[in-house]
């Protein structure tokens, strides 16, 4: 294992060198009868593969009384199949010496395994069981919904904070799907009866709403053979698929509310509505997001952690959807300041972004960054794999993993400063206090 391990990572560290003298990721696509979409990567650097399905499938997909649902069956689907017992999907390739796991958002549901090159048959059988005949029982829902509510206590209920996110967008957004986060509704799904559960998989988990999309060390003649053993008999979905078409309306004004949790120091967190994925405002609203907290140097950590010391950590996380978007900006403050001291501290650093522009010293430490941060995304065999199925769903052109960068380089300043006068302003987000619950009186 140790020696599989060394090759994995010396394989990554040559693949980071090449990205760094602009190697162009070569690749195949193409469609089979059924639907799927196929992206092919060769590359001999490494004996590994990742063999990746990334399904059109995330929250915004659900219905709005059964919330939950995409998360749900990222779990679900490692329940078993017809041919694979349950509890022993993960065993096959924990067994062959590899890695698996899977994530949801909002627009997508993500599942990969990491093997040997020589255990390649073993993923494409797995996705393949996976897709065709999952076993969707009533022991297996009864298992994985306590599965997902240890994980939302865990995540959510019992860690400082951890509701932000959900609080956040259901203030955000009105009418979209967006408005609720990828845990859902608990209640929404001990309602749910199996039925729903069989059909949801028989909708969204079909051949037509799925990337597969392998990147490693394999021979593709062969590959291409054996992709079409094991999918050409999966029926294509009869299901229509639903795309939500809503149009969110303005904000229309600043929300503000308060949130009693069990922290002990106060936090401001918030939330700016931002674009869609793609086009020219969302590589510099990037940009911008990253001068405010891209590491250490940034804005918000220098002012609001080094500088003033109000703050004990300070950050903006940007949550780039398929549709619409929201950039979050959060601090949690030091012991002793209020949160209305450490929001007009916050408020400073996001307007002097609408003041004018960022120097060219600064600008340029932040595309630099971007860079990098590109290069080691492409840099292991999962990160080409899933970057080429994000691009081919939600923009049409896998080609973005070569051309991606230059996106980026085509941002000014000026860009910078538009988008931030555009979005960052009172009227297009929500602001909310997370302070100490208060201590009960004792009688």
């Amino acid at each position: 294992m140790q020696k599989k391990l060394l090759l994995f990572f010396v394989g990554s560290f040559s693949l980071v060198q090449l990205f760094a003298q602009g190697t162009t990721i070569q690749f195949e696509k193409y469609t089979l009868p059924n639907g799927l979409k196929v992206i092919l990567h060769e590359d001999h650097s490494a004996p590994v593969v990742a063999v990746t399905a990334l399904y059109h499938v995330g929250s915004k997909n659900e219905d709005t009384a059964r919330t939950g649902f995409a998360h749900f069956f990222e779990h679900l689907l490692f329940e078993g199949t017809d041919n694979i017992k349950r509890g022993e999907f993960d065993k096959y390739v924990t067994n062959a010496g590899g890695a698996l796991n899977a994530n949801t958002t909002q627009d997508r549901t993500f599942y990969y395994e990491l093997l040997p090159s020589n255990q390649l048959d073993l993923g494409l059988w797995l996705e393949s069981e996976r897709m065709m005949h999952a076993k969707i029982e009533q022991i297996g829902v009864n298992t994985q919904r306590e599965v997902v509510k240890e994980e939302k206590r865990m995540r959510m209920d019992n860690r400082p904070y951890g509701s932000f996110l959900t609080e956040m967008l259901k203030r955000a957004f009105k009418v979209h799907p967006y408005r609720w986060a990828p845990i859902g509704s608990m209640d929404h799904l001990n309602a749910a009866k199996l039925e729903e559960f069989i059909q949801f998989y028989k909708t969204y988990y079909v051949p037509n709403n799925c990337v597969l999309s392998i990147a490693g060390d394999f021979d593709k003649a062969e590959l291409k053979k054996k992709i079409e053993s094991y999918f050409s008999p999966i029926a294509k979905g009869s299901n229509p698929i639903v795309r939500p078409s809503i149009k969110e309306p303005a904000l229309g004004g600043e929300v503000r509310d308060i949130i009693y949790d069990n922290v002990q120091l106060e936090g401001v967190f918030q939330a700016y509505r931002a674009p869609k994925q793609g086009g020219d405002e969302y590589y510099a609203f990037n940009v911008l997001s990253n001068i405010l907290s891209g590491g250490e140097s940034s804005r918000m950590n220098k002012t609001l952690v080094d500088s003033k010391q109000l703050a004990a950590a300070a950050q903006s996380v940007p949550f780039f959807n398929e549709d619409e978007g929201v950039l979050i900006t959060l601090a949690i403050a030091n012991m002793g300041v209020k949160a209305d001291v450490l929001e007009k501290s916050m408020d400073s650093v996001v307007n002097d972004l609408k003041s004018g522009l960022v120097s060219e010293k600064e600008f340029q430490k932040v595309k630099n960054q971007i860079t990098t941060d590109l290069v080691k995304n492409k840099g292991t065999m999962a990160g080409i794999a899933e970057n080429l199925a994000n691009f081919e769903v939600y923009f049409g052109d896998a080609n973005l993993v070569n051309t991606e960068l230059e996106k980026y380089n085509k941002v000014t300043r000026e860009d910078v400063l538009a988008v931030a006068k555009k979005y960052l302003n009172k009227d297009n987000r929500v602001v909310l206090y997370y302070v100490p619950k208060p201590k009960e009186t004792k009688k």
